[in-house]
């Protein structure tokens, strides 16, 4: 009988997700977790087929999701969740087809391939080089604060439209807006500051984007309002989503990604001295520790799978960290191995709902790596005791301090 602390949000389960998913993995692959009220989906090949059947699994967690939030909230909060689940709810990555398709299309063009490329790549090394120059004499930083949370939000800024001067107003509220994958029952309040905040900013500018349309993603909604593909409030809400998203993955990747190599320094060298190696490295990377742990589904019909009877409207909770340790799918999975080939990881999701900023996240990714590497010798820790952030989906550290010399 598998004995396990079923508190997801339990300091075991935040710090060392690879241990406690990985017993799950072996003994209990789909799991009933009783506190949560979830079935926890731990193994590869069933993450995979769950990500490639939406129309059994609903991403529609803020719409289909009939039980009281868990971890609890305040009572007197109740109607507080209820507002933010309709902005949240408007989320396209929360909504099944034809929505799903509908909004995704009209941002589409902005996530093209070709487009992050040309746009973006140049502007993210001229960052890097910038925000390196001015730590590199000091011999010390906090990668998080002074480097990996820097560029994405100044990314995000100039992709979205946003003014370079309200980078930090928007830093602070999109990381608020993380309080909903908290366990604090107050957490609402913060959630639903930063999204009153944020519509009210976010509305004028959309108001002049319908009227003189520029090249940013923020008139490409303008664009999906005008035309009569989206609503109002899916613009905003998608709005929102963009802020948090396209930034607090490419934080953690890089907060993620630093410390492993700090704690392989051979890896470290074998990256510096072959920067050919940087795209591997980086799918290996987003394998070996994911920025996002899981992906929460609601079952949209009754089911058998592997043995256990799944219920209509019973929560599902993907675990894609543990799919990408899975030693059915990836040979030596907790090794860290820059030319691992093929890599077939599931950090981006998949199916329908595979990231659609998967582009822009790999390429800062690989860029921040490669301006760590070819610039400095492997790292030193500067503290005996890594924290992590307390968050159910998300795996990012809250400070990463180092040195050099």
């Amino acid at each position: 009988m598998l004995s396990i602390d079923e508190d997801l949000l339990a300091a075991e389960a935040i710090e060392d997700p690879y241990t406690y998913y990985g017993r799950l993995r072996e003994e209990d692959p789909i799991h009933w977790n009783p506190l949560y009220e979830t079935w926890v989906i731990t193994r590869y090949d069933d993450v995979v087929w769950f990500l490639r059947h939406p129309e059994l699994f609903s991403s529609e967690i803020f719409i289909r999701d009939p039980k009281p939030p868990y971890p609890p909230i305040l009572d007197a909060d109740q109607e507080l969740f209820e507002v933010n689940k309709k902005y949240l709810s408007h989320w396209f990555i929360r909504r099944d087809s034809p929505d799903h398709i509908r909004m995704r299309k009209v941002v589409h063009p902005h996530f093209n391939p070709k487009y992050i490329e040309g746009r973006f790549r140049t502007l993210v090394q001229a960052v890097i080089k910038d925000l390196l120059a001015e730590v590199e004499a000091r011999g010390q930083m906090d990668v998080l604060h002074d480097f990996a949370t820097p560029l994405p939000v100044l990314v995000i800024a100039q992709w979205l439209g946003l003014p370079q001067r309200d980078r930090e107003f928007i830093r602070q509220l999109s990381r608020n807006l993380l309080a909903l994958d908290q366990e604090n029952p107050d957490r609402n309040q913060s959630v639903h500051t930063a999204i009153t905040t944020l519509v009210d900013y976010l509305n004028p500018l959309v108001d002049e984007r319908i009227t003189s349309p520029r090249d940013d993603l923020l008139s490409a909604l303008a664009e999906g309002e005008k035309q009569g593909e989206m609503s109002r409030d899916e613009v905003l809400g998608n709005a929102l989503l963009l802020l948090v998203a396209g930034h607090q993955t490419t934080i953690n990747l890089i907060g993620n990604g630093t410390l492993a190599l700090i704690r392989h320094p051979d890896q470290w060298e074998r990256l510096k001295q072959d920067p050919s190696l940087m795209m591997r490295a980086t799918e290996e990377i987003l394998r070996y520790d994911s920025p996002v742990k899981r992906a929460p589904r609601i079952a949209a019909e009754d089911l058998e799978v592997g043995g256990k009877s799944i219920r209509k409207s019973e929560r599902v909770l993907l675990v894609l960290s543990s799919a990408n340790r899975d030693p059915r799918q990836f040979a030596d999975p907790d090794t860290l191995d820059l030319s691992r080939s093929p890599n077939p990881h599931v950090s981006f999701g998949g199916g329908p709902h595979h990231c659609l900023g998967v582009n822009l996240a790999k390429l800062e990714g690989q860029e921040a790596l490669k301006g760590l590497t070819q610039r400095f010798s492997p790292f030193g820790l500067e503290t005996e005791k890594l924290e992590y952030q307390t968050l159910l989906n998300i795996r990012g550290l809250r400070s990463l301090p180092v040195s050099w010399h």
